[in-house]
């Protein structure tokens, strides 16, 4: 089970998330201000950050700041939320490091896409140190292969790369509800009951794209 941390002094919005995420499979710690933040992200790694930026004492930037200075620590990655949304706001937190940036207020499946898309890249999915051997991998192949069809697992891949719903349908052309019907087959026949598991199956996915080409 993948782990994020939660840094919100918004008690209605950290709340909010921490329930969001853990209906989706993830485990989720929350703190209520930046130095508390650090300090639970020293004690304990988590696989991603979420934080706002507009904290007393200690505010987002000082904890990206602090996280990108510590070497154990610094590869994590971090997700501002924050209702400042101007592209100025955005474009500093994005030049400081941060690898996603989300407008308050979002929907829960926008806060979704981005901690999928994020983990990922970064193929936080398979431990380093306990690979998939080659056998487990092909197998993982032909399942997706035989379960699922083209249409969906090019709708997994987008799923992957965190687009929304209203996102994927703009790109296929297709209808929204479309992509959902895709979406809920594909957990079905997968036998992904999350977000997390479904990111899971992203990956497979392209790995098959890349053994395609």
């Amino acid at each position: 089970m993948k782990s994020i941390l939660v840094i919100e002094d918004d008690a209605s919005y950290r709340n909010s998330m921490k329930l969001i995420l853990q209906m989706e499979g993830f485990a989720v710690r929350t703190a209520d201000c930046g130095v508390s933040g650090v300090a639970m992200i020293r004690e304990k790694h988590p696989d991603l950050i979420l934080c706002d930026i507009m904290m007393s004492g200690m505010d987002g930037h000082s904890v990206l700041e602090v996280l990108k200075n510590d070497y154990p620590i610094a590869k994590i990655p971090f997700i501002f939320v924050s209702a400042l949304g101007d592209r100025t706001d955005v474009r500093r937190g994005m030049l400081e490091g941060a690898d996603d940036y989300l407008t308050k207020p979002f929907t829960p499946e926008e806060l979704i896409s981005a901690i999928v898309a994020r983990l990922q890249r970064i193929s936080v999915f398979h431990q380093p140190d306990e690979p998939d051997e080659p056998a487990d991998i092909q197998k993982k192949l032909d399942i997706l292969f035989q379960k699922t069809t083209s249409r969906e697992r090019e709708i997994l891949l987008l799923v992957g790369d965190g687009y929304t719903s209203k996102e994927i349908s703009e790109r296929l052309g297709i209808q929204r509800n479309t992509v959902e019907v895709h979406r809920a087959n594909m957990m079905r026949k997968l036998d992904a009951t999350n977000a997390a598991n479904l990111a899971q199956w992203a990956a497979i996915a392209g790995m098959m794209l890349s053994t395609d080409e």
